[in-house]
């Protein structure tokens, strides 16, 4: 028997995804605090990913990062491709390929940086909420899933934040970046968190399933399933 709601939770998260890539690629500062524009709303990756372990399990998530991961490679990789395809004379006129290159290309580096933030940030994230839960009983979901936040954006954004600028924007501004973006992310999930735990308490009465990943194999690379998990 399927889910109701994992598809749209799981295309949900996948558009989240590649909104915060093409949003990341503007750096804007807010009185002394530097930004990007993913921070407008790259946090609620998060939380479809703790409602995500929460009703549906790991394995499920984990197959769902990996969906994330797939399209964002395409993404990046149908932009560089339109980046260098030649453009049409009138198109050239009104927009220019300079202009175009300027907003929507991304470098290499951004780009695996993004990758590697994403991949390993989701996976410290789901792990630990699915650890949690063992350990609690299913018990303070609230603080379950800001520890997972806490320890998933750690990872995501110290990750992405040195492999794609360390050596490009100065040691102060870098550590400024690192500093408010991690702090703005968890911020967002824990004011967040009511409307986290009305979703997940929905979601378990409607789809009929809780699940606590007892039997799990949490290795990252195992295939993942979408079927009804053992509760």
């Amino acid at each position: 028997m399927g889910f109701r709601y994992l598809d749209l939770i799981s295309s949900a998260f996948v558009a989240v995804l590649l909104i915060s890539n093409v949003a990341a690629l503007k750096v804007f500062v807010l009185g002394p605090l530097v930004f990007d524009g993913g921070a407008l709303i790259f946090p609620l990756s998060y939380i479809f990913g703790d409602v995500l372990t929460e009703v549906y399990g790991y394995s499920v998530s984990r197959r769902v990062i990996w969906q994330g991961l797939f399209w964002l490679i395409i993404f990046n990789l149908v932009m560089c491709a339109c980046i260098a395809l030649p453009g049409e004379p009138s198109w050239q006129e009104s927009v220019g390929q300079d202009a175009y290159r300027k907003v929507l290309g991304i470098s290499p580096r951004l780009a695996v940086a993004g990758w590697l933030g994403f991949f390993w940030g989701e996976f410290c994230n789901s792990f630990v909420l699915a650890k949690l839960k063992l350990a609690t009983g299913g018990r303070y979901l609230a603080l379950r899933t800001i520890a997972s936040t806490v320890a998933g954006q750690l990872v995501d954004t110290g990750l992405f934040c040195v492999v794609a600028f360390a050596g490009v924007l100065s040691q102060a501004t870098l550590l400024n970046y690192i500093i408010t973006g991690y702090f703005y992310k968890v911020g967002v999930e824990a004011l967040m968190t009511p409307v986290t735990l009305w979703t997940v308490g929905f979601l378990k009465r409607r789809e009929g399933v809780d699940t606590f990943d007892s039997e799990t194999n949490f290795n990252p690379f195992s295939p993942g399933s979408v079927t009804r998990p053992d509760q």
